[in-house]
Parts: C-alpha cells; sequence; structure tokens
C-alpha cells in the first residue's frame, strides 16, 4: 500500500510539473523557447506514465515495457503529427516486465527518439513511417526507434552534439551500461541494447 501511495504521489507531481509548463508555455511567443517548454513537457509525461502503470500494477516495481511504449508513442503521434495519412506509425513490440531502475532512463530514451523522429524526420511533404522495435532474447533487450524519413545530418555527430535530446541519450544508454548504434541507411534507425542490471 505505501509503495503504492508513493507512485501515486510521483505521479500526481510530475502532472503537476507538466501543466504548469504547458500554463506558462501560453506567455511565450517565441517558436524555439515554446519546442523547448513542450519537449520538457512530455519528458514530465513519460515519466509520470511509468509511475501510473507502477501505481496500477500487482507488482509496484516492474511494468509491461510493451505496452508502455504503445501508449506513450501513440500520445507523442497525436502531439507532433498533423497528417497521419502521410506519416505512419509501425509499432513490432514485445510484452516483457522491466525493473524502475531500468525503465525510467528507457522511457526517456524512446521519448526522445520518437519525439525527433516526429519533429524532424518529415520535414515539408516527405512522407514515410516511424516504426519502433523492442524484444528480448535471453537477458538481452533490443530497442530500436528509425524512420524512413529525411535522414540524419551527414556531418553530426550524434554523441557529441549540444542538443540536449541527443545528449541525454547518450547518457541514458551509459546509465543503463548499454550500447547505441546509428545507421543511416534508408533514413534514420538508432538501434539501443542493454540488459537489465536490477532484477
Amino acid at each position: 500500500m505505501l509503495l503504492k501511495e508513493i507512485h501515486h504521489r510521483v505521479k500526481n507531481n510530475l502532472m503537476v510539473i507538466s501543466s504548469l509548463l504547458n500554463l506558462q508555455s501560453q506567455y511565450i511567443n517565441d517558436k524555439q523557447a515554446l519546442d523547448i517548454f513542450k519537449e520538457s513537457q512530455n519528458r514530465a509525461k513519460s515519466m509520470a506514465l511509468i509511475h501510473e502503470r507502477l501505481y496500477r500494477s500487482t507488482d509496484h516495481k516492474k511494468i509491461d515495457f510493451g505496452e508502455y511504449i504503445h501508449t506513450l508513442a501513440n500520445d507523442l503521434f497525436h502531439t507532433y503529427v498533423t497528417d497521419p495519412n502521410r506519416v505512419k506509425l509501425n509499432m513490432d513490440v514485445e510484452d516483457a516486465m522491466v525493473d524502475i531502475n531500468t525503465i525510467v532512463p528507457l522511457g526517456l530514451i524512446l521519448n526522445e527518439l520518437v519525439t525527433n523522429s516526429m519533429k524532424h524526420g518529415f520535414v515539408g511533404d516527405v512522407e514515410g513511417e516511424i516504426k519502433i522495435r523492442f524484444h528480448q532474447e535471453g537477458d538481452e533487450f533490443t530497442l530500436i526507434v528509425g524512420d524512413t524519413g529525411v535522414g540524419f545530418p551527414k556531418d553530426l555527430d550524434f554523441k557529441n552534439t549540444s542538443t540536449l535530446g541527443l545528449q541525454l541519450v547518450t547518457n541514458l544508454t551509459n546509465q543503463l551500461d548499454g550500447n547505441i548504434e546509428l545507421n543511416k541507411k534508408n533514413g534514420t534507425e538508432f538501434k539501443i541494447t542493454f540488459k537489465e542490471q536490477y532484477k
């Protein structure tokens, strides 16, 4: 009961932060600053969703990451994709119970990569799909987030960039003792492999 109450309160606090960011953003006219507020709001929401799932779970330490992917990706899709006839969301994810110490950084990684695909992959009239894959083989997990959009900038090193989102992805992957690879063939594809540190 105590764990349920903690997760419930953490979720509520994160949603308050998200709401405050939303209220504050109404007074911002600069588009770049507005985007920063929206991204911060979605980061708070992605963590709140984890604690909501933990609150509803009978385990209270693990949640089904496959189900989480579906919920978060669809929420982001409705936020960023204005023409669903032009951009498709393709998900192939397994149900797998993942510990809270892994799920929080993993949820933030997913949020950043999916947001990047939706915001930057399909500028103008570019059409294509965003794909998300999540599978477990033995004790190793693989998360793939990619798109068939305009492609990743050729002169940009994603591990040494000034953008907060990609810095978060790199640092959080290191936190998981994971490995991250970028495939630039046919668009952009990030592949993250890791093993759960807490069981």
